[in-house]
């Protein structure tokens, strides 16, 4: 849900903020808890985000932005809750400085396309770079990653099932590596 908070909120304790009125402006909830895929797919992307943004008293306004776009896409059925979660997810690494490549060597900037694909090595990567545990996805899957990226919806709606699943793939190892640590909640997603 996204709310509204109104009124001057008064400092108690130690600075704690006070709320004395909320409203609220597009519950999302109601369309995201009656499906299993929206929901599991809503909590790995809160999840992710409380990851991004745990340095207490710092803003994050990308961060939230994109969270509340994420769940307004969910919550309208628009696009498929995996496609959508993948989707918050490379942006959730792009905003905080993790963007990967999907196209030019994420090493040497080589222009693409580039064939193999290395967590560490931040994207895909060319042969010169190419490094020890680098994986070969198809061309397909790295075509929706950056549509996904991009925002490129019929690019990404278009896709088949397998190259969904491998790019998803993917996308989880990159987080994990970025995160030090995977999400308790991915393992629910269906894909």
């Amino acid at each position: 849900m996204q709310f509204f908070s109104r009124g001057g909120g008064e400092l108690i304790g130690r600075g704690l903020p006070l709320c004395t009125q909320s409203e609220t402006i597009a519950p999302y909830g109601g369309a995201i808890v009656t499906d299993y895929a929206r929901y599991t797919a809503g909590t790995a992307m809160l999840e992710t985000a409380e990851r991004f943004t745990d340095h207490e008293g710092e803003p994050a306004v990308q961060q939230y932005l994109l969270l509340v776009g994420a769940l307004r896409t969910l919550a309208s059925g628009e696009h498929e809750p995996h496609l959508v979660l993948d989707a918050f997810l490379l942006r959730s690494l792009a905003v905080n400085g993790y963007a990967p490549s999907f196209s030019d060597c994420a090493k040497c900037g080589m222009p693409g396309p580039n064939r193999f694909f290395s967590v560490g090595a931040g994207g895909v990567i060319c042969g010169e770079c190419r490094v020890p545990g680098s994986v070969v996805p198809s061309a397909e899957s790295l075509t929706l990653l950056g549509a996904l990226l991009t925002g490129d919806w019929e690019t990404a709606d278009a896709c088949e099932l397998r190259h969904a699943r491998e790019g998803s793939g993917l996308v989880a190892a990159y987080l994990h590596w970025h995160l030090e640590r995977g999400l308790r909640s991915l393992r629910y997603v269906e894909k």
